[in-house]
């Protein structure tokens, strides 16, 4: 399973608005196509837990906060999900915010995913190039 978390820059509500409009009558987790969508935080949830902290310190310096909850969103491995995980991301990062993916600690903006940024060789979500520039190691 691959993860991806999104920060985005509105309150929690109205993420939780934006999913249920866009993924009707489901929720803990909401369903997309072989993505499994849910709200972690680190109050009540496992935000953060294993995370290293200068990664988090990188989240922190870009959203100019440091954020209590996220979208989480876990891919199966029987699909690619790159489209629908841009498509999820494109939605929740419209008014701002940064996505994290199992692949680099760069925290992505919409502007960046969109236009395909590579940082340290890897576009947002690029699974494919990070196993193949890690797989002598």
């Amino acid at each position: 399973m691959r993860s991806v978390f999104v920060f985005p820059s509105g309150a929690r509500a109205e993420t939780i608005a934006t999913l249920d409009q866009h993924l009707p009558q489901q929720r803990d987790p909401w369903t997309l196509a072989g993505l499994y969508i849910d709200i972690d935080d680190e109050q009540t949830g496992w935000l953060f837990s294993d995370w290293d902290p200068d990664d988090v310190t990188v989240l922190e310096a870009a959203l100019g906060h440091r954020p209590t909850w996220a979208v989480q969103i876990d891919i199966s491995g029987r699909i690619d999900g790159t489209a629908e995980v841009h498509q999820l991301v494109t939605l929740l990062l419209q008014q701002g915010g940064a996505a994290v993916d199992d692949y680099s600690a760069h925290p992505w903006t919409l502007q960046e995913i969109k236009s395909g940024t590579v940082i340290d060789g890897l576009r947002f979500f690029d699974f494919r190039t990070y196993h193949q520039l890690h797989r002598d190691l």
